[in-house]
């Protein structure tokens, strides 16, 4: 019966996490977490809400990373723990946390997204120059259709076409 009901309060505090109210989601995840003490997700989500409703940033960030080292592939987890450290001022542990979630979460779009949206960027080919200036515009485009491979397909695109017995155009 426990489960059903940490299930309920887990649910119960994620409405209240999306309509923007962290404190009564935070009073659903402890009763969550404290019902089922092993469920990496109430922990992580508990952790964020700590953050959001409270601002006790080092609490949420250990409730975070012991709900990732718990379950390493679940994106999730470092979406959390990386709001955690922006939250706290840490916009280096943030894009540090997401990047190696890249890799354990077999480069999960949504972590992605999140990095865009911290600002992260590659730096400017030539230096010395503006971003916005023309060679490095070009130069820019080239290294990314370079990374994307020749046939233009990136990494995802590439994955799914290897076993459908797809051929890229020869040169």
């Amino acid at each position: 019966m426990t489960e059903s009901e940490a299930v309920k309060e887990f649910k119960d505090g994620m409405t209240a996490l999306r309509d923007s109210s962290p404190r009564e989601a935070l009073e659903h995840m402890r009763k969550a977490a404290r019902l089922n003490k092993d469920n990496p997700f109430y922990l992580s989500y508990m952790g964020l809400t700590l953050a959001m409703a409270e601002r006790k940033l080092e609490e949420a960030e250990d409730l975070c990373y012991a709900a990732l080292r718990m379950k390493r592939n679940q994106p999730e987890f470092y979406l959390n723990l990386a709001e955690v450290y922006r939250r706290a001022g840490k916009k280096e542990d943030a894009v540090w946390i997401l990047t190696s979630g890249l890799e354990f979460t077999k480069r999960d779009p949504r972590l992605s997204v999140a990095l865009g949206k911290l600002g992260v960027r590659r730096p400017p080919i030539i230096r010395f120059l503006d971003r916005k200036n023309f060679l490095n515009r070009q130069m820019g485009r080239l290294r990314r259709r370079a990374a994307q491979g020749r046939d233009g397909l990136g990494a995802a695109a590439r994955a799914k076409t290897r076993g459908s017995g797809y051929q890229p155009p020869a040169s």
